[in-house]
C-alpha cells in the first residue's frame, strides 16, 4: 500500500467535536420530550384520561432498554475482544461507534417516526430503536475489525446510520413488514454493508498482519464473556419494542429456546467437523448466537416453540458450517476480509430469519391468532391483505435491506478509502499501539516491530 498517517492527534478530536457539535445543534433544534416525558404534558395527559404514573411507557420498557444496551456496549464490546493485540481496539471504538452513533440515529430515526408539529418527539421506545439501530453498525464493525482507524469508524457510522432509517421506514412503514427483532432490517443490513465495506478496503498484502489476525486463551475468555452477555440478553432484544402482553411474551419464548437449540445444535457440528472430535471456541463464541438471529423476524408470529428450536437448530449449522468452510473461502477467493465472521452469525441466519418469516406469516390464518392478529398483522386483520400477499411483502423486504446493504456498503466503502480518515497499512493491522497507548514492555516492543515493518509510515496529521 501506499504512504499511511495514522497519527489521530489532529484528524479525531475535529471529527469527534465537530459531529457532535453538528448534532448538539440538531437537537437544539429539532429535538424534544414526548408526551411521556414531559413534565407538564404528562401532568395533564393523567389528569385528562385519569392515569397514573404506572401507566408511563417507562415502566413497561425499561427493563428491556437496558438488556439492549448491555448487549450493545458489552456483549457485542467483548465479543470482539478475541484478537490477541486488539482488545483496547476491540472494546472501546464499539464505544466510540455506539455512543456517536445511538445519538444520530435518534434524529434520523426521528425525521421518520417520531415527527410532527416540525419536531422530533423521543422516549424511552425511541432509545431502545436508536439502540437496534447502532447494533446494525456494530455488526458491520466486525467485518473490518482491526483494518480500520477510528475516524473511518465514525464516518462509517455517519453514513450507515442514515442508511439504516431509510431502509427500516421503507420495510416497516411502507412495505408494512414485520421485522421486530431485526433479521432483515438489523442482521442482514448491517453483516452485508459491513461485507461490501471490507471487500472495497480490501488489503492484498494483510499477511503482513496476519501473525496478530488469530487469538491467544485469555483473549478468547473475554470474548466469551461477550457471548454469554448477548445470549443472555437476546430474547430482550428481539422482544423490546413488540406489543404488551401476549406478544411480548411469545418473542421472548420463541428467543429462549430458539437459542438454547442453537447452542447444542453448534457444539455438536463444532465437534463433529473436527478431525479429533475438540470444540472450536470460534465456534461456540459466535454460531451458539445465531438462533437469536434466526428467529428475530418470526419471534412475535405464531412460530410455536418447536418451531423456534428447529429454527436455532439450522441457524447453528448453517454458522458453524460457514465458519469452518465458507469464510476462508471468502477471503481467498472474493477477497472478503471477514474479521469476526459476520456472515456466519448475522448474514446467513439474518437470511434465513426472513425466509422463516415468510412462511410463518403465509401460514397466518384468523384461527390461529383469533383477535391477536390485530397485533402481528395489522394488514392482515382489517382486510387489505391475504396471508399470502403479507408474505411475498415480507420476502420483497428481505430483497430491500440486500439492495440497501449492497449498494449503500460499496458507496460508504470508496468514501473511507480517502486517505485522510488515517487507515492503518498492510503491516498494522490487527495492532492496538497504533492509536493507543499500551501500558507495559509488551505494548513498547509492538509498535517498534510495526515501525520496522512498515517504512512507509508516517507520523504528520
Amino acid at each position: 500500500m501506499g504512504k499511511h498517517s495514522t497519527n489521530m492527534r489532529v484528524k479525531l478530536p475535529i471529527f469527534c467535536l465537530l459531529l457532535e457539535a453538528i448534532t448538539i445543534l440538531l437537537f437544539a433544534i429539532f429535538v424534544r420530550y414526548n408526551d411521556e416525558t414531559d413534565a407538564s404534558e404528562w401532568h395533564d395527559r393523567m389528569k385528562k384520561h385519569n392515569e397514573s404514573n404506572a401507566d408511563n411507557d417507562f415502566y413497561f420498557r425499561y427493563a428491556s432498554f437496558q438488556d439492549v444496551h448491555t448487549m450493545i456496549f458489552i456483549g457485542f464490546g467483548f465479543l470482539m475482544t478475541f484478537l490477541k493485540c486488539y482488545g483496547f481496539s476491540s472494546v472501546a471504538f464499539n464505544f466510540l461507534i455506539a455512543a456517536f452513533g445511538l445519538q444520530w440515529s435518534t434524529l434520523i430515526q426521528g425525521f421518520f417516526h417520531g415527527f410532527h408539529d416540525g419536531k422530533i418527539h423521543i422516549g424511552i421506545e425511541s432509545m431502545i430503536n436508536a439502540d437496534f439501530c447502532t447494533g446494525a453498525v456494530l455488526i458491520s464493525f466486525g467485518a473490518v475489525l482491526g483494518k480500520t482507524s477510528p475516524v473511518q469508524l465514525i464516518v462509517m457510522t455517519l453514513f450507515e446510520v442514515t442508511l439504516f432509517g431509510i431502509n427500516e421506514f421503507i420495510i416497516l412503514s411502507i412495505l408494512g413488514a414485520k421485522d421486530a427483532g431485526g433479521s432483515m432490517t438489523i442482521h442482514t443490513f448491517g453483516a452485508y454493508f459491513g461485507l461490501v465495506v471490507s471487500r472495497v478496503l480490501y488489503r492484498p498484502q494483510l499477511e503482513k498482519s496476519r501473525a496478530r489476525e488469530g487469538s491467544i486463551y485469555h483473549s478468547d475468555l473475554f470474548a466469551m464473556i461477550g457471548t454469554i452477555y448477548l445470549w443472555m440478553f437476546w430474547p430482550s432484544f428481539n422482544s423490546a419494542v413488540t406489543a404488551h402482553g401476549d406478544d411480548q411474551h411469545r418473542t421472548v419464548l420463541n428467543t429462549y429456546y430458539s437459542l438454547a437449540a442453537c447452542t447444542l445444535a453448534t457444539f455438536a457440528l463444532s465437534s463433529m467437523l473436527n478431525g479429533e472430535g475438540k470444540l472450536d471456541m470460534v465456534h461456540i463464541q459466535n454460531a451458539a448466537l445465531a438462533g437469536g438471529v434466526a428467529v428475530g423476524t418470526s419471534a412475535e408470529m405464531m412460530l410455536t416453540p418447536f418451531g423456534a428450536m428447529i429454527a436455532g437448530c439450522l441457524a447453528g449449522i448453517i454458522s458453524v458450517l460457514g465458519y469452518k468452510f465458507l469464510t476462508p473461502v471468502l477471503d481467498s477467493k472474493l477477497k472478503i476480509q471477514d474479521t469476526c465472521g459476520v456472515h456466519n452469525l448475522h448474514g446467513m441466519p439474518g437470511i434465513l430469519g426472513a425466509l422463516i418469516g415468510v412462511i410463518v406469516a403465509a401460514a397466518a390464518t384468523a384461527d390461529i391468532y383469533g383477535l391477536g392478529m390485530e397485533d402481528v398483522f395489522p394488514l392482515i386483520y382489517d382486510g387489505t391483505r391475504t396471508s399470502k400477499s403479507q408474505a411475498v411483502y415480507q420476502l420483497l423486504a428481505l430483497l430491500v435491506a440486500l439492495a440497501f446493504a449492497l449498494i449503500g456498503g460499496i458507496i460508504v466503502g470508496f468514501i473511507l478509502t480517502i486517505p485522510i480518515f488515517g487507515a492503518p497499512s498492510d503491516a498494522q493491522c490487527f495492532e492496538d499501539a497504533i492509536y493507543w497507548e499500551v501500558p507495559g514492555e509488551e505494548g513498547h516492543q509492538q509498535m517498534i516491530a510495526v515501525n520496522t515493518e512498515d517504512p512507509d509510515q508516517q507520523t504528520n496529521a
